[in-house]
């Protein structure tokens, strides 16, 4: 029997403090909320008890962040797609951020196991003054254990209204797509990192944050591909490739600690699940 599970996040400012109001309905759940940088920043780590996705599951993620407040979400593990006996699964997150909201969404990878039917949305809504850092992460196949993407499909969507869509159909079997120099040229993982803003960022701001990024990026492991560009005046955005996940997580990281003094004055001191 599939498992259908919904969980809706809501950030609010009360009195200087970030709280968080959260309903869940099925397998999905959040940990109490921590605040290892002060009351202005609320911690939060979303579980889902099953471990991964089977034919027909779906994650249903709502967040809304309220004005003048401010979120991280992390996972303590990556998002499983297993293998399906037909019926796809699905994890689907949306992203509202209100005036003067700031956002971090920053999940473990999501990880295609051979075999699997999968669809992976993220659609992010940013009203004017508000901020966000948020990455995607994908990793074909588990490599290291022998198990390599050789059927199955993944597909993606990355949406920002009005600023930004990125969508992928990876198929197994497209040896073109994977393998060509001219698609993934044989590496199996792959990371977007984008900070975005509700309002048009300042010439020297975007300057300020591309040379941050760049300057991390040039410290990440030598096997990671990675280039960062501000394709409009509100986004800042970090592609990355690799040949495996630990190593991408790596650079992210680094780029994540840089943008964070970068952009709002804050310690790039990652959350202590991502040390567990």
């Amino acid at each position: 029997m599939p498992w259908q599970a919904n969980l809706s996040l809501e950030y609010r400012a009360e009195q200087e403090r970030t709280v968080l109001r959260h309903q869940h309905d099925g397998p999905l759940r959040i940990l109490k909320s921590l605040y290892p940088e002060g009351d202005a920043i609320c911690h939060n780590v979303i579980v889902h008890p099953p471990g991964g996705l089977v034919g027909g599951d779906t994650l249903d993620i709502r967040v809304r962040v309220g004005e003048g407040a401010h979120g991280l979400i992390s996972t303590p593990g990556a998002t499983r797609f297993y293998a399906s006996d037909g019926l796809p699964t699905t994890q689907q997150v949306a992203l509202t951020l209100a005036p003067g909201a700031r956002l971090e969404w920053l999940p473990l990878e999501a990880i295609a196991y051979p075999g699997c039917e999968a669809f992976n949305t993220l659609t992010a809504t940013l009203a004017e003054g508000a901020e966000m850092m948020a990455w995607d992460v994908t990793a074909l196949g588990l490599p290291s254990a022998g198990q390599p993407f050789s059927k199955g499909r993944f597909a993606q969507r990355l949406n920002i209204p009005g600023l930004w869509l990125e969508q992928a159909h990876l198929d197994a079997q497209d040896q073109r797509l994977l393998d060509s120099p001219l698609g993934l040229g044989g590496l199996r993982c792959m990371g977007t990192l984008v900070f975005a803003c509700g309002n048009d960022l300042a010439r020297e701001r975007r300057e300020v944050l591309l040379a941050a990024v760049r300057e991390a990026l040039a410290g990440a492991p030598a096997d990671v591909r990675a280039g960062a560009t501000c394709p409009n005046d509100r986004m800042l955005v970090v592609r990355t490739m690799a040949p495996l996940v630990e190593h991408l997580m790596v650079a992210l990281q680094a780029v994540w600690r840089s943008l964070r003094p970068a952009a709002w004055g804050l310690k790039g001191e990652a959350p202590r699940i991502w040390r567990v």
